[in-house]
């Protein structure tokens, strides 16, 4: 990948399993090889239509570029128009912020398995 691929502004995914993270760029940490991204809405594509979590209201994420790639048009406009019809919400949403910590949590357990495994 490609580390100055990514723009402020750009709309980015992080896939694990059936769910995908969706989140703003925010700066790009070329020293580092990080991603400073805004959680917009975490999908689960486990049933029709996906359920979709709202994370407007979630902290920044400092992540491997590595694992994003560029989210195309066509996938986020959807989805995005059904939380941006929503007014945010002005108290935090702790099960939202929950999911969002579990997927994570997914991610970051695969990731140091297959470094487990090269080794």
């Amino acid at each position: 990948m490609n580390i100055n691929q990514f723009q402020s502004g750009q709309i980015v995914s992080l896939e694990h399993d059936t769910k995908r993270l969706y989140a703003e760029v925010i700066q790009v940490v070329v020293s580092r090889k990080l991603c400073w991204v805004r959680p917009l809405l975490l999908v689960a594509f486990i049933e029709e239509p996906p359920v979709i979590t709202d994370l407007r209201d979630a902290s920044d994420l400092l992540w491997s570029i590595n694992l994003f790639r560029p989210a195309l048009d066509t996938e986020v406009i959807t989805l995005l128009s059904q939380i941006f019809a929503k007014e945010p919400k002005h108290e935090p949403d702790s099960d939202a912020k929950q999911q969002l910590n579990q997927f994570l949590q997914q991610i970051w357990q695969a990731q140091k398995q297959k470094t487990e495994n090269k080794d």
